[in-house]
């Protein structure tokens, strides 16, 4: 077990009057022996492989503010756990290794409804499985869905002004639009970025996170270090000016009111941004480490709390603890 904890995440030092970020460790123990002074457990136990089994990797996280819960995404079989605000353990909810054709899971939201939207990574590069995948609250199976791509490597998603979810593609500069009509579920192409997003070795297209004024999406280019500005009505991208950050290998987004909390997953930084409303531009307020014993991939706000996610990426077999991490963020 490793025994070097958050600690390390000081926070993106801010004061709440001049509106910026706030990260503090909530604590070094475990979920079974730390608590955030609310009742609420400090860290979340995942159910996973032992080494002997070939280990478990954690990589998105979608949250429901409705019903307190949160579900991850496991990238070594696919499978989904679900957990609570106030229960230290979460437990499996989706079976993987197959189940629904998902054998890897990437990205996942929830919209106003309570769906569960899950992006498949690879699952359907070179195959005929399934990219995506969405569920009902109660876990029922509403539609699993190929896109028009059949190399695309569906990332991260998030919800519209529109309902709809949008999802990015890492291997090229697309953007999928994800929707309930009236003949059905469909997944189409919205954006297509390549006349400034060259596709390029390694992640291309990210997390995502609608601005402040949710006039456009912001998405961030991990083998770049680079953000990027599709326009909500029009699709259109530009280079969002991020004041000289070191965004590289930029994963998951953040966001709240104008503050962009960008996760540099092996570089084990957080960045502070502050977006201007229509998210044309970004002030660099601070830079910290995380932990150096983890790998954050991303994480999203719940009960005014960020939810971390401690992939393990940097193990070759990954052993536990498997934890979601939390830390404070002002209101």
């Amino acid at each position: 077990m490793r025994t070097s904890r958050i600690a390390a995440l000081a926070g993106l030092a801010g004061i709440a009057a001049s509106a910026t970020l706030s990260f503090t460790a909530l604590g070094t123990g475990t979920a079974a022996t730390a608590a955030d002074g609310n009742g609420r457990p400090a860290s979340y136990l995942l159910e996973g492989e032992s080494f002997a089994q070939g280990g478990s990797k954690f990589e998105g996280i979608g949250v429901d503010k409705e019903r307190g819960a949160f579900y991850v995404s496991e990238v070594t079989g696919g499978e989904i756990q679900r957990g609570t605000a106030d229960n230290a353990q979460a437990e499996e909810w989706l079976a993987g290794d197959g189940t629904d054709g998902r054998y890897t899971a990437r990205g996942i939201t929830v919209d106003d409804e309570g769906r569960i939207y899950i992006a498949g990574g690879p699952n359907g590069t070179g195959n005929d499985r399934p990219d995506l995948w969405v569920y009902s609250p109660e876990g029922d199976l509403l539609t699993a869905l190929r896109v028009p791509d059949n190399d695309a490597f569906l990332n991260d998603v998030a919800i519209g002004p529109d309902g709809a979810a949008y999802f990015t593609n890492s291997n090229d500069p697309t953007i999928i639009r994800v929707a309930e009509g009236a003949s059905g579920w469909e997944a189409t192409e919205w954006a297509d970025g390549s006349s400034l997003i060259t596709r390029q070795e390694g992640f291309n297209l990210g997390g995502i996170v609608t601005s402040t004024d949710r006039s456009a999406f912001v998405v961030a280019q991990g083998n770049t270090g680079q953000l990027w500005r599709f326009s909500i009505a029009t699709g259109e991208v530009s280079e969002i000016d991020t004041d000289g950050a070191n965004l590289r290998n930029a994963d998951g987004l953040i966001r709240q009111g104008r503050d962009l909390a960008v996760i540099r997953n092996f570089d084990k930084q957080i960045v502070h941004l502050e977006l201007n409303p229509s998210a044309t531009s970004a002030e660099l307020v601070s830079s910290r480490a995380t932990d150096p014993d983890r790998v954050f991939t991303t994480g999203k706000l719940l009960g005014g709390r960020l939810l971390l996610v401690d992939s393990h990426f940097d193990e070759q077999t990954a052993q536990g603890p498997y934890e979601i991490v939390t830390a404070r963020m002002p209101r």
